[in-house]
């Protein structure tokens, strides 16, 4: 258990800490010869049977509230401390409303120096202590009576705090990855630097590869200390030291974290619950400069409020915090406010969203999902996430947010029931709103075909926009790739259309088609370029190239080259032509291709690349070996009749046979 001091300068707080402990935690030369605290000090108090109480000692004087701070983060238990002769103090207030916005709901209140005061001056004290805690959440705890120098009530003291320590649960470690705050950063002659805090999650050992945020320093625990003694392991909950391989002073001080790498991610832009103390003389408002204290960093800031609206005193509402430089923070962590002189304290609250995303978006769509993030676990903000499926949970984000390790993650997914779509960028959803997503991709296709018969397919974006709207694009990628694996639509493209659609299924296309074929089939193995074509049936060229475009889509006919287009059976030809050639030889020119086919060398070299780009061919030098079966790619075929030997041997090269499949002299050009 954790135990910080809390009250005003000259109240005890040290010397009640050297009473239970042994230990004067005053070690800096200016704190032995002011007689004050400056900084934090530290003290430990082993108990029987095993187990721990740490003591963080933090100054009193309202000049070191910023060290103070650092020392509050992270505790189990409060000691709020105040001396019988002077009474609540200044200092005593605002150290109460420190520890009551961070949450503290453990602790016991002290009346110290009663060696100097009257029994009724005491009870009166008492009294007022009373009166200061009500309506805060430590108004039920004891109050004792001690003094450090008789012993007075010292045991008592120390047998409350062995009670509460026995009966305190201990932090959960698992399922989370590893954060401690910095409070303290120096170097040890012979080992290098040490950095001392509070294990905020997780565990560490040694040997641990880590990062110290938000600089992203990458080190490695070379060694744990707990107590001043060498450990193995560190876990939430404890104060520990850590030397640390590959950083200095230079990069790490106090206000920085030591954690896993995979929540390493600085922010400067925090969403959070804030709260204004009912003492202020003013409301919070709008763009207000402040200081953020949070765990042991302190750093300048602005309050944005929707609309340029106020916190009243006494009030809180939901804001976002601009920071002036970037700080490490997570879903859940407390956070003290003050002025921008640093001189009082304002409020504070609880950090809901540490990655406010920088596109603005819908205000009810906001406050979803904010609403969402004040659940206390994580279990039931995804499960609250979920209520509104249309924009899915951002596993990656949500993982950072909560400080969850992966395994945790999926046990939550397996819980709530979810699909996760994506890889890379993993999305999770209801799995009954992924059916509903699935149809509603599909019932957007068939409306698109029934509306548009002649394009080739709806494009993906436009789809998205149509069918999931608020869904991420890689997540509706890995929807439309699942509809595609199983046959439902198909993807060309940047286009998606249903199986079986054809571009060209309409009157004035089917017309076109039964007009040209024949003209393509005539040809051959060269059938006329586009202009030619476009002549021949009177139509003009770019309506001819826009319908053979959409054609090829269907797989019937296919651009070979660039004003030339093939039926798929007569490809389908020429492919088995190659194939018998491998067949005979293992390997075969262009040359020997072009002889076989009656083509010319250049039309020739043109349709094997056009087979090698299908990859049922593949060049090999000079030379072409079949690297995969054309069945399936084109259809069965027979190879071609072989043209006539010394057929027209003076014929123009990519001249055109009298018939398709006849044994007719062909042109064989040069070798």
């Amino acid at each position: 258990m954790i135990v910080a001091t809390a009250g005003h300068i000259d109240h005890g707080k040290t010397l009640l800490v050297k009473a239970l402990t042994g230990v004067d935690t005053d070690r800096l030369p200016e704190e032995k010869a002011r007689g004050i605290s400056i900084d934090l000090g530290f003290a430990y108090l082993p108990l029987d049977g095993g187990g721990l109480i740490g003591f963080v000692d933090v100054p009193g004087h309202e000049r070191f509230i910023r060290n103070m701070l650092a020392g509050v983060c992270g505790i189990d238990f409060a000691l709020l401390v105040v001396a019988a002769d002077d009474g609540v103090m200044p200092q005593t207030v605002e150290h109460l409303h420190i520890l009551d916005l961070l949450d503290i709901r453990h602790g016991l209140a002290v009346i110290t120096k009663t060696d100097r005061a009257a029994q009724e001056r005491v009870r009166q004290v008492e009294g007022e202590i009373a009166a200061l805690l009500a309506g805060t959440r430590l108004n039920k705890v004891p109050v004792l009576a001690v003094s450090a120098v008789t012993g007075t009530g010292i045991e008592d003291l120390r047998a409350r705090l062995t009670a509460a320590a026995r009966a305190q649960a201990a932090r959960r470690t698992e399922g989370q990855h590893f954060r401690l705050a910095i409070d303290r950063a120096f170097t040890v002659a012979g080992s290098g630097t040490v950095v001392t805090g509070t294990v905020f999650n997780g565990s560490v050992a040694v040997g641990d590869k880590l990062v110290v945020s938000p600089a992203g320093t990458p080190v490695r625990v070379r060694g744990i200390q707990i107590r001043g003694r060498g450990a193995e392991h560190a876990a939430a909950g404890e104060r520990c030291a850590l030397n640390l391989a590959g950083s200095d002073l230079d990069t790490v001080a106090r206000g920085d974290w030591v954690l896993g790498a995979a929540i390493h991610a600085p922010t400067q832009r925090l969403a959070a619950r804030v709260s204004v103390l009912a003492a202020e003389p003013q409301a919070l408002k709008h763009w207000t400069p402040l200081h953020l204290h949070l765990a042991t960093a302190d750093v300048t800031a602005r309050i944005a409020l929707r609309g340029g609206q106020s916190v009243a005193p006494g009030a809180a509402a939901t804001a976002q915090l601009v920071l002036d430089q970037p700080i490490g923070a997570l879903h859940g962590d407390r956070f003290i406010l003050r002025d921008q002189s640093a001189r009082r304290t304002l409020g504070g609250g609880i950090v809901l969203d540490p990655f406010v995303p920088a596109a603005r978006r819908a205000a009810s769509e906001r406050a979803v999902e904010m609403a969402a993030l004040e659940e206390e676990t994580p279990e039931a903000a995804f499960s609250s996430l979920l209520k509104h499926p249309d924009r899915g949970v951002d596993i990656a984000r949500f993982e950072k947010t909560f400080n969850l390790t992966t395994e945790r993650t999926a046990k939550i997914c397996a819980q709530a029931e979810v699909a996760v779509l994506g890889k890379e960028h993993r999305v999770a959803i209801p799995r009954v709103h992924r059916e509903k997503l699935r149809e509603a991709i599909l019932a957007a296709l068939r409306e698109f075909h029934r509306a548009q018969p002649q394009a080739l397919g709806k494009e993906m974006e436009a789809l998205r926009a149509a069918a999931a709207p608020h869904l991420p694009p890689e997540a509706f990628q890995f929807l439309l790739r699942e509809l595609a694996d199983e046959r439902k639509l198909e993807v060309a493209g940047s286009a998606a259309r249903l199986p079986g659609h054809d571009a060209t299924s309409n009157p004035a296309d089917e017309k076109m088609w039964r007009s040209l074929l024949p003209l393509l089939t005539a040809g051959a193995f060269a059938p006329p370029a586009v202009a030619e074509l476009a002549a021949k049936l009177a139509t003009k060229d770019t309506v001819l190239r826009d319908f053979l475009h959409r054609k090829s889509r269907s797989g019937e006919v296919l651009r070979v080259t660039k004003d030339r287009y093939y039926p798929r059976a007569t490809l389908a030809t020429l492919a088995a032509t190659a194939k018998a050639l491998a067949d005979a030889g293992g390997m075969f020119t262009a040359a020997q291709f072009r002889d076989a086919t009656g083509i010319g060398r250049t039309l020739a070299i043109e349709i094997l690349e056009f087979l090698d780009g299908l990859g049922v061919t593949q060049r090999v030098g000079d030379a072409r070996k079949m690297r995969k079966d054309f069945v399936p790619i084109l259809g069965p075929a027979s190879p071609a009749a072989r043209p006539a030997p010394g057929a027209a041997a003076g014929a123009k090269a990519g001249s055109k046979p009298v018939a398709h499949g006849g044994r007719r002299p062909f042109p064989q050009g040069k070798r």
